[in-house]
């Protein structure tokens, strides 16, 4: 009873019900708009507008809009949404996420929410996967939005901030991801309002929003800076590393990744170093550059982990294959195989500022999306996002065959069958479109149809337009196409003459990935608009995915059903719901880890918040800063003052004042110890305040405009601030590093990192307190402050 009501609950049926009620009222509009001339169709946008300004509200234009952005795409792009179009539309203008298959036309269905939140002239932000998708949808729909009056900008990590600034303020901006997190965490660096490019973050949609929000949320966005510190380190512990042998002086561990030193490992050390005690605390540093050369010497392996190219040691993506450029190691491990591999040590660097996905996109006034397959992750997006994912029917039904999985023993006899397969139907003319889960698998299949004589594309993802342009090409006749499962994303396949005849697009999968989404992605390239089209995986015992999980119960099915031949293929719906259910677990782990890293990014976010604002309030000041900086020297004086006199009066440590006064407030012949001694504590803290006073009005006089005073006062707080602030993202990276073995003291590590990363900002903002009181108060007036 209780799953009925549940299923009764989530189903999207009422939701849709409700939909289409809303979109009756966009198709009512059909025949008012269309008996419209071009220039009164045009006029509707500022007479839309104007409504806004007067208080109708979005919800209240949406019919009305909707219609207009409608007959506008009819008019300019030749294309007229369907219904279920609008209603996709709809949902994204709830800030929602909406599953469309693939073919069914997301970019058209983006075109209604983004004209009706322009409206608001507050921007709106069209987010893709990669620049070049980016730029041809700018470009593509730019059409629509200017012929109705509307301003379209293209930001790209090319451009000048000059562009950028001007990219931001169009009322509808393109934007790749990465581009618009690195440039709201730049925004929260700059010294000069003017220098910012980002208006306030008001409504996004996020095109593959699967793959942006859930594959990518992993990896924070990261900018860093050069840190002093010597290479010397480097150089010594790696040529100790190179003295020890295996088993001997050190054991690696496969599974964790990790090696450690032997009693005779350590001795060797010892030795080497001239140290009594290797793991004294004294020896921290030794110890962390000791253990990166153990790491960089016996387990990252050249031309697997990392290439070496003109004297510079590149890192491999496990994933793609892809060398990922720009990309370092961080805590040192870079420079530890930099010294190994004897190229140029480059210096450490800093986090200066970090932000992942999740909490950046979080921090929109409205957030939606869309992408063929979500509705396998709609748990994680209710739950970090907030957001509810409805499927959208098909336009036309699906007539695409999904066949049920085929299971080898071996590698060898699959990639037989699967070239035999694609053998048989390229002779027949139909196109292929082969997925594979690795670059490495696409190159050896690539090398087993050349030896077959059979023509074919490989797409490794390397060139974004190239890639978009052999994949529109894939559903031609006899084409067959190579293809990572996440290669040509947001293009369409469409078929060519003849082709639907013959069966229609056939997808072929090598392996299960081990997220469900990417296998329906690639299933969802065949059968566009109810074309024909045919899907089948094959899949070995000796798959990545099947090793790790669940292969030794599917082992024994087949020496039940005595599969002994080694060319034998089982065809089964219990093969095909075991690897789900594999798949189930792979992704269940995956979420997890990235709830644990926005669960740590959140105590940062918190501390982030507070920071950007103040600063940001600190650079949008045009009149005085006095009421910042006067109570953060009170606050500094109170603090000091009531260290130094608790107690009897005879324990008062008034010296440890006046070294204070002296260091941080006034010249040292102006003021003595017997200014400060009979007086209460508030008398002592009220007698300084009157000094730091007085201090000010003189800076004042020394400063002949107020312009030049304010310009001091941003030039001390942002100095301190971002000084303090870049200092505190690295201690709380090391924190966060070292955190975990705190678990086996039976302590909860994220408690443990909440509360301590919660002492570490206190103590930041009294330290930037005390820098800012000293700074200001000492410092000499020189007529030329520049921030």
């Amino acid at each position: 009873m209780a799953n009925f009501l549940r299923k009764w609950v989530e189903s999207d049926k009422r939701e849709l019900k409700r939909l289409g009620k809303i979109a009756d009222k966009v198709e009512a509009y059909a025949s008012t708009m269309e008996a419209l001339s071009d220039e009164e169709l045009k006029a509707k946008t500022p007479e839309l507008k104007q409504r806004y300004q007067n208080g109708s509200s979005l919800d209240e234009l949406l019919p009305e809009a909707f219609a207009v952005a409608r007959e506008g795409a009819r008019r300019v792009l030749g294309l007229y949404p369907y219904r279920v179009q609008i209603i996709g539309g709809i949902v994204l203008h709830e800030g929602n996420i909406a599953e469309m298959k693939t073919g069914e036309g997301k970019t058209l269905t983006a075109t209604m929410p983004v004209y009706l939140n322009a409206l608001s002239g507050e921007g709106v932000h069209v987010v893709t996967v990669n620049e070049y998708l980016s730029s041809r949808d700018a470009s593509e729909m730019g059409e629509l939005y200017n012929w109705l009056g509307l301003k379209v900008g293209l930001n790209i990590a090319s451009k000048t901030p000059a562009e950028k600034r001007e990219a931001y303020a169009a009322d509808i901006t393109y934007s790749t991801n990465s581009e618009l997190g690195f440039d709201y965490l730049r925004d929260n660096m700059v010294v000069y309002r003017e220098d910012m490019v980002q208006r306030p973050l008001n409504f996004v949609i996020v095109d593959e929003v699967d793959s942006i929000l859930i594959d990518e949320a992993r990896t924070p966005l990261i900018i860093s800076g050069q840190a002093t510190g010597s290479t010397m380190l480097y150089t010594r512990t790696d040529r100790f590393a190179k003295t020890l042998t295996e088993d001997e002086d050190f054991k690696i561990d496969l599974e964790s990744k990790t090696v450690s030193l032997t009693e005779e490992g350590i001795k060797k050390g010892e030795k080497y170093f001239g140290l009594t005690n290797l793991y004294d605390p004294d020896n921290t540093a030794l110890n962390h550059h000791l253990d990166n050369a153990l790491r960089a010497n016996f387990i990252m392996l050249r031309d697997k982990d990392y290439v070496v190219q003109d004297g510079e040691v590149l890192i491999v993506d496990q994933f793609t294959g892809r060398i990922m450029d720009g990309r370092r190691y961080s805590d040192g491990l870079h420079q530890a195989i930099e010294a190994k591999e004897h190229v140029e040590i480059k210096e450490e660097t800093k986090t200066m500022a970090n932000i992942t996905y999740q909490n950046f996109f979080r921090m929109y006034k409205k957030l939606s999306g869309m992408t063929g397959t979500a509705k396998t992750e709609q748990e994680e997006f209710r739950e970090i996002y907030n957001m509810e994912v409805v499927t959208i029917p098909t336009n036309r039904p699906i007539a695409r065959e999904d066949r049920p999985d085929l299971l080898y023993p071996t590698l060898k006899s699959k990639f037989k069958a699967v070239v035999e397969d694609i053998k048989t139907r390229h002779e027949a003319g139909q196109p292929i479109l082969v997925g594979t889960v690795a670059v490495e698998t696409s190159e050896l299949l690539s090398h087993m149809l050349d030896q077959e004589g059979i023509p074919h594309s490989v797409l490794n993802a390397k060139n974004h337009a190239r890639e978009a342009e052999i994949v529109m090409n894939a559903g031609q006749r006899g084409a067959v196409t190579i293809a990572t499962n996440m290669a040509g994303r947001g293009t369409d396949i469409k078929l060519g003459p003849g082709v639907r005849e013959l069966g229609g697009l056939a997808v072929i999968g090598t392996e299960r990935h081990e997220s469900r989404r990417i296998d329906n992605q690639l299933r969802g390239r065949s059968g566009r608009q109810g074309d024909p089209g045919v899907s089948q995986f094959y899949l070995s015992l000796e798959d990545d995915l099947m090793l790790r999980f669940g292969s030794e119960r599917i082992k024994a099915f087949l020496e039940r059903m005595k599969v002994a031949d080694d060319d034998a293929v089982i065809q089964s719906r219990m093969i095909t719901k075991q690897v789900e259910s594999a798949q189930k677990r792979v992704e269940g782990n995956n979420y997890d880890t990235r709830k644990q890293v926005l669960q740590y990014d959140d105590v940062m976010r918190a501390q982030r918040e507070i920071i950007y604002s103040q600063r940001q309030q600190v650079i949008m000041e045009d009149k005085s800063l006095k009421g910042v900086i006067m109570p953060m020297i009170k606050r500094t004086v109170e603090h000091t003052v009531q260290v130094h006199t608790q107690g009897e009066k005879n324990e008062w440590n008034l010296q440890a004042i006046l070294d204070f006064a002296v260091s941080a407030m006034v010249n040292e012949d102006s003021i003595e110890l017997a200014d400060l001694v009979g007086k209460t504590p508030d008398e002592i803290v009220a007698y300084l305040m009157d000094r730091a006073e007085a201090n000010y009005k003189l800076k004042e006089k020394q400063l002949y405009d107020a312009s030049q005073m304010l310009e001091f006062e941003k030039v001390v707080i942002l100095r301190v601030v971002d000084s303090r602030w870049t200092d505190h993202i690295d201690e709380m990276d090391q924190l966060r590093q070292s955190i975990g073995l705190r678990g086996y003291g039976q302590l909860n590590p994220l408690v443990e990192y909440q509360s301590d990363g919660f002492r570490m900002f206190e103590q930041m903002i009294g330290d930037i307190e005390y820098d800012v009181t000293r700074l200001f108060m000492k410092a000499e007036i020189r007529q030329n402050i520049k921030r």
